[in-house]
């Protein structure tokens, strides 16, 4: 493993090396430090997207040629790369959705709308995306069960007294995430998968955040359902993953009907009848994104070469320095989250005082630096905080540097000074 020096000796992976494998640095010299919102894309996904279309491309399934046939298991192989990604028990357990929000939806529809009914209780909290809160929402609205929030503490930790205090045997399912896309915040899904089935819940794990940057098994998590998006992890947009349980998902009904989700259609005595497909194709209806999932399968291969782990490690010296820089603009920043790096990822929040964030964020991009600006779909969480405006994150990834973040320093130091 290659050697980063800038200041003091750091080892673990050399994301200057990294970058060469990525073709937008060879295009641009914009410092990118929204890798919450997307990821960049290696050569080796773009060229499989690009041998598909230009040796195999076909449908999947049903076609007996050759070119279908290849399809077919190229896609069907991506399956059993994701389950291994996230060590799940069975590649029958992997099904390809559009996003992390589509597997949330998923279930909400197909597990919660038949399973949840008038006063069962579903336990979710403040600092979650829209994507996890709203499809409870609208469920809760069609069924009668009450959503309950859990807090977050004073240093933007999850509150787990007061998840503990949520939960009783009305409590059907918990659905949170693994990593706030706001605050960093990592929480402890195995210990919440634990209470959660002590009172015999499922848990649901927002994974958007967490599966990109550090080692997410399933198993040992022990959690019963996990979506994640392929697009933040070097994938392509358009392709995601929900995990669930093998029994879960064959007792549930399909969320989308059409073609390749059935294995039979009948007209019998003036009635449709209509026999489910075998999982997982029986949730992933019509023709799917082939090429995404075959280079979300890619992606896949090139984490697990580098290791996510050595990932981990580097966000967490990124976030670490980050902070301690940030740290030396005193009253001009406020910033959001915990100051341990161990109990956050590489997710950095904040706001310079008296500065809209949409200004802070234009004027770094006069800086060639890119963040997010705005509530980063979860204004609840910014309400809680009392951020009527928002906030500008700054995310890093495997291809960010120290030097970076001395820039996205002095970029902010500056501006700082002109809008005291």
């Amino acid at each position: 493993m290659n050697v980063v020096i800038i200041g003091e000796k750091r080892m673990g992976l050399d994301p200057y090396s990294i970058k060469k494998d990525f073709p937008i640095f060879s295009h641009t010299d914009i410092i990118y430090l929204d890798n919450a919102a997307t990821t960049h894309k290696p050569r080796v996904v773009v060229e499989a997207i690009k041998r598909f279309y230009e040796e195999y491309n076909a449908n999947i399934h049903r076609g007996l040629h050759e070119l279908s046939q290849k399809a077919s298991e190229a896609y069907e192989n991506a399956h059993e790369v994701l389950s291994k990604f996230i060590n799940a028990r069975d590649w029958r357990e992997v099904v390809f959705t559009r996003n992390t929000t589509e597997g949330i939806n998923l279930v909400a529809y197909s597990w919660g709308l038949r399973n949840l009914k008038p006063d069962d209780e579903i336990v979710t909290t403040i600092m979650d995306h829209h994507s996890n809160l709203i499809p409870w929402y609208l469920v809760s609205k069609n069924t009668g069960a009450k959503l309950k929030l859990v807090r977050i503490r004073n240093d933007g930790t999850l509150d787990y007294q007061h998840f503990e205090s949520l939960l009783s045997d009305k409590t059907r399912l918990v659905a949170v995430t693994m990593m706030s896309n706001v605050l960093g915040t990592i929480v402890d899904v195995r210990y919440l998968a634990r209470k959660a089935h002590s009172v015999d819940a499922l848990i649901l794990v927002d994974g958007a955040q967490s599966v990109p940057h550090m080692p997410v098994d399933v198993r040992e998590l022990e959690i019963d359902f996990l979506a994640f998006s392929g697009h933040k992890m070097l994938g392509p947009t358009g392709i995601g993953v929900l995990w669930g349980r093998k029994d879960l998902l064959e007792e549930m009904e399909p969320f989308l009907g059409g073609g390749d989700m059935i294995r039979a259609v009948h007209w019998r005595e003036g009635k449709i009848e209509a026999i489910w497909n075998n999982l997982p194709w029986k949730f992933e209806a019509g023709t799917p994104h082939i090429a995404g999932g075959i280079g979300l399968a890619e992606a896949a291969r090139y984490l697990q070469k580098i290791g996510l782990d050595e990932i981990r490690n580097h966000e967490k010296k990124l976030t670490k320095y980050a902070l301690k820089r940030l740290s030396e603009l005193g009253e001009k920043i406020q910033v959001y989250g915990p100051l341990d790096p161990e109990k956050r990822g590489g997710i950095i929040s904040f706001n310079l005082s008296k500065l809209n964030p949409h200004v802070t964020a234009t004027l770094l991009d006069s800086y060639r630096i890119a963040v997010r600006s705005g509530f980063h779909c979860a204004q609840p969480l910014h309400e809680y905080l009392g951020l009527k405006e928002g906030s500008v994150r700054a995310s890093f990834y495997l291809y960010n540097t120290f030097e970076e973040i001395d820039k996205l320093f002095k970029a902010l130091n500056e501006i700082s000074e002109n809008f005291p």
